[in-house]
């Protein structure tokens, strides 16, 4: 474990993509002297070198980086799973989504949990809650560091409330298409993984996408995956005169060390295999052309001009306007697409900024045989020098509707896409 970590420092001085920019550099000697005390004490086991890992890793302050533990998957992403979501709103975490823990209801909501109130726990985590807005902060890291918290329900009675671990649940995806209306249709898209099968849907429902006159596309939980997926929805979502989606003063640079191209290709190898979409196909051949072109180049912008040939894309007619509805859990290629949909005149985007996870992007793993996991960007956008990542802010919609707790019991956030596409007179100054 401690041969790991050095190599997993190695990798973050000198293969991600962020490297260069100071990210992370405070602190990486504390850590490894915290894991060789633990070692010489015999006390290091595997789930505490991974919290460690982990606490390293978020001096990076960067939610693109991941170090997974393979041999326990229910404990992943998190020491445990609570069964449950939260999210905090003024001082107490409001229950929003509920799986496996059958006790809590959404809407129930914490006041304290491990005997420390919600400001004080703020105070304590200031390091892992790093965001701008409590609707962005992400608490269940928190809860797993305690047994207990201090739980209110609709009624108001207050009582203790024991947590549970439970095996994490199975991620289902979602790609569907909903007739609101006559005139009205809504699109939902968990994530932009599987190009194979958001083409199928859109074969499926041609005819719909074809005639309705207004889409919502609903990406408020979009987990990214790949910008080729949803390519085949940018036609339908530019105006008819068409729309330059290339910006000439921003470049994706890629860091071309010789363990990035190695590991790119593997992985670039093996997604190949996976995907039947020839589009999706050409996509990651590019990719893997320009990986083994440039490998030990360093900071390269890679050549995907054979791929979009021309960056200038016409629309269409149908729809004639479409609602973007978007939130924090929507990020990496879910950025990627709530941003080039800003640049339609015919979209408004409406919820919440997304989570902001692209100015270092284009992740790969590091794999050991103990089987740790280590998945982080190799690319970086130029435009961070400038001062205008989106690290912590996201990409902001047009029409911000703060969270509060009536979104636990309504859609506020479709009733103001079908609120905005039934006054044929509501104008957005789109920013």
């Amino acid at each position: 474990m401690i041969h790991v970590f050095k190599e997993v420092m190695h990798i973050m001085s000198h293969d991600y993509a962020g490297c260069k920019d100071g990210k992370g550099n405070k602190m990486p000697v504390d850590f490894l002297k915290k894991l060789e005390q633990l070692q010489d004490n015999h006390l290091l086991t595997r789930e505490k070198f991974v919290e460690i890992v982990k606490d390293y890793l978020l001096y990076f302050n960067d939610q693109h980086i991941y170090f997974i533990d393979q041999a326990t998957p229910t404990k992943s992403n998190q020491a445990v799973d609570r069964g449950f979501r939260v999210r905090r709103f003024k001082d107490d975490l409001f229950v929003t989504e509920v799986n496996k823990e059958t006790r809590l209801e959404k809407g129930m909501y914490f006041k304290s949990v491990g005997g420390y109130t919600i400001p004080e726990l703020k105070r304590k985590y200031a390091h892992l809650l790093n965001e701008n807005q409590p609707e962005r902060e992400q608490w269940m890291p928190i809860l797993d560091k305690y047994e207990y918290g201090e739980v209110t329900d609709p009624t108001g009675n207050t009582s203790v409330f024991k947590f549970e671990a439970y095996e994490k649940a199975i991620y289902t995806p979602t790609y569907s298409v909903e007739k609101l209306n006559n005139s009205t249709l809504l699109l939902t898209i968990s994530d932009f993984m599987n190009p194979d099968a958001i083409i199928s849907l859109m074969k499926e429902n041609q005819h719909l996408l074809d005639t309705m006159k207004n889409w919502i596309i609903d990406v408020r939980i979009n987990y990214g995956g790949n910008d080729a997926s949803f390519h085949p929805l940018l036609p339908y979502l530019m105006p008819v005169e068409g729309v330059e989606l290339a910006d000439s003063e921003d470049k994706m640079l890629f860091n071309c060390t010789d363990a990035n191209a190695e590991r790119a290709l593997e992985d670039l190898n093996q997604s190949l295999e996976q995907i039947q979409d020839e589009q999706a196909k050409q996509f990651l051949n590019i990719f893997k052309r320009e990986w083994g072109n440039n490998r030990g180049k360093g900071f390269v912008e890679f050549d995907f001009s054979e791929l979009l040939p021309d960056t200038f894309i016409k629309g269409r007619k149908n729809p004639e306007r479409v609602v973007v509805l978007s939130d924090y859990m929507c990020g990496s290629s879910g950025d990627s697409f709530v941003e080039i949909c800003k640049k339609s005149s015919k979209v408004v985007v409406i919820g919440r900024p997304t989570m902001g996870l692209n100015d270092y992007a284009n992740l790969i793993s590091k794999r050991w045989s103990e089987n740790f996991e280590l998945m982080y960007p190799s690319s970086r956008l130029s435009r961070i020098d400038q001062g205008l990542g989106m690290t912590g802010k996201g990409i902001k919609p047009h029409m911000y509707i703060p969270w509060t707790p009536n979104h636990i019991t309504a859609d506020i956030d479709l009733e103001k896409a079908m609120d905005y596409l039934s006054n044929e007179m509501n104008q957005i100054v789109i920013k």
